[in-house]
């Protein structure tokens, strides 16, 4: 593995919390781990600290950092602009498969919302789709490095039972909206989807 395939190996190690925001990244644990000499750890390390997911503190050597409480505001804040525009997008230029894939998403979505990991990484899968959707990919390369900031939030939104039922609920008015073609209620229901998440977010801290 090179580098480039180390750093994509330790974002997915950071996304699935297999590495913790305040856990040290120490070259020859993490060399073990993947099998590989320390060469190509160290230059993933080097790009995980230009993407702001590695920082360097005294006494600890190189960690992975914890939003402070703005942080997670301003985040939460760009994500309801810039995936409430996708929404919007989406209700004018996402294909009818692509559509039903969301529909699809959001039926199996109601029958996991007790399984937690599952569902976990089926929104992840949702999101995405939703931004592929709005066909701006200069849109999309902005989520996807907000999509990093957040991977560095300890524990999800849907760690709340109650929150789990609320979110697919949402989920399948963003999509309705979209398929009825109505940017507007699409945007609305997406930027309200964030909002709530970002309440909850807040309330579990």
């Amino acid at each position: 593995m090179n580098g480039s395939e180390i750093y994509q190996r330790l974002i997915a190690s950071i996304e699935e919390r297999v590495l913790k925001p305040g856990d040290r990244l120490r070259e020859a644990d993490l060399a073990e781990r993947f099998g590989v000499s320390r060469t190509p750890i160290r230059e993933g390390l080097k790009r995980l600290e230009a993407q702001g997911l590695a920082i360097h503190e005294p006494n600890r050597g190189m960690v992975i950092p914890t939003l402070d409480h703005n942080q997670i505001n301003e985040v939460y804040f760009m994500r309801e602009v810039l995936e409430g525009t996708a929404a919007g997008l989406a209700a004018k230029h996402a294909s009818k498969p692509e559509i039903e894939i969301l529909q699809d998403l959001v039926a199996a979505d109601r029958k996991r919302v007790s399984d937690k990991d599952s569902l976990v990484r089926s929104n992840r899968e949702f999101h995405r789709r939703l931004c592929l959707a709005s066909h701006n990919r200069y849109l999309v390369d902005q989520i996807d490095n907000l999509r990093l900031s957040l991977i560095l939030m300890a524990g999800t939104t849907l760690d709340t039972p109650e929150r789990r039922e609320t979110a697919v609920e949402e989920h399948a008015a963003i999509v309705e909206a979209i398929a009825a073609g109505n940017g507007a209620a699409a945007e609305k229901a997406a930027r309200l989807h964030i909002a709530h998440a970002h309440k909850t977010r807040l309330q579990q801290i």
